[in-house]
């Protein structure tokens, strides 16, 4: 088992599945039948039956017991922050502990961890993959940051009283840039079967050509002003810190298209 497949498009749509409606007793012990008569107590030694309420829901685990101990080897993986892991850690971890891991109880563990808000965040983070020693070994493919983007964002949506749309959006910029893929490349690639979330995509991708081609201006002024970085932002206005963030996302642009 690995952790590298990507989730299904989720959608931005979503809500909490309605819980089930309570069935209560009818004609307890004790209370009338359907004709109005009583019905007599019972007799001594029969159990008496229960009254009616309503019963607690019944959730499942949170955790897994065996990602306590997955915590406890390796903090910088299984902890309070964890880190994204690398592509077939299921086996790495079967080979470094064979006596104590049992496949199945493992596979079922790493997949309720797959699955965590806490887990999909740093994926959505972008950081790259770590392996048992918690060291970087390989990049998160665009498609995984993406996809638990949407994931992470639907479910605090479901929580805020506001509208987190815009955010998503310039995180899914942000990650785009990231990619250093084109914009063809990166909606190729992330593009699912969710209508809203395909629209949010494309609005995204548009906010970054248009900030794009504002980087490339601002680079072509200052390349024609013949100024220096601090000099040229004073002149324009901006703070020297971003004026040189942008100039230098404008350059980084340069080079990956060969221009």
């Amino acid at each position: 088992m690995t952790t590298d497949s990507a989730p299904a498009t989720p959608s931005l749509d979503a809500t909490p599945a309605a819980e089930a409606p309570v069935r209560t007793g009818r004609n307890r012990r004790g209370g009338q039948s359907r004709g109005g008569q009583r019905r007599r107590p019972p007799e001594a030694g029969t159990p008496a039956a229960a009254p009616d309420a309503t019963p607690a829901t019944p959730k499942g685990p949170r955790t897994h017991p065996l990602l306590e101990q997955l915590a406890a080897w390796y903090p910088r993986l299984f902890g309070a922050e964890p880190l994204p892991l690398k592509r077939g850690i299921f086996e790495d971890l079967l080979a470094a502990h064979p006596e104590a891991l049992e496949r199945e109880q493992l596979k079922q563990a790493l997949a309720l961890h797959a699955r965590s808000t806490r887990y999909l965040t740093v994926v959505a983070g972008g950081q790259p993959r770590h392996d048992l020693q918690g060291a970087p070994v390989e990049a998160l493919a665009p498609e995984h940051v993406h996809h638990a983007l949407l994931e992470v964002f639907r479910r605090r949506q479901q929580r805020a009283p506001e509208d987190l749309t815009p955010k998503l959006r310039q995180r899914i910029v942000k990650a785009f840039e990231a990619s250093g893929l084109t914009r063809e490349q990166y909606a190729e690639r992330v593009r699912g079967r969710d209508d809203k979330a395909n629209a949010l995509l494309d609005e995204a991708l548009a906010e970054a050509a248009a900030r794009a081609a504002r980087d490339e201006a601002l680079l072509r002024a200052f390349e024609a002003s013949g100024q220096p970085e601090a000099a040229f932002a004073d002149m324009y206005g901006l703070p020297a810190r971003q004026a040189a963030d942008t100039l230098a996302r404008a350059r980084q642009r340069r080079a990956a298209s060969g221009a």
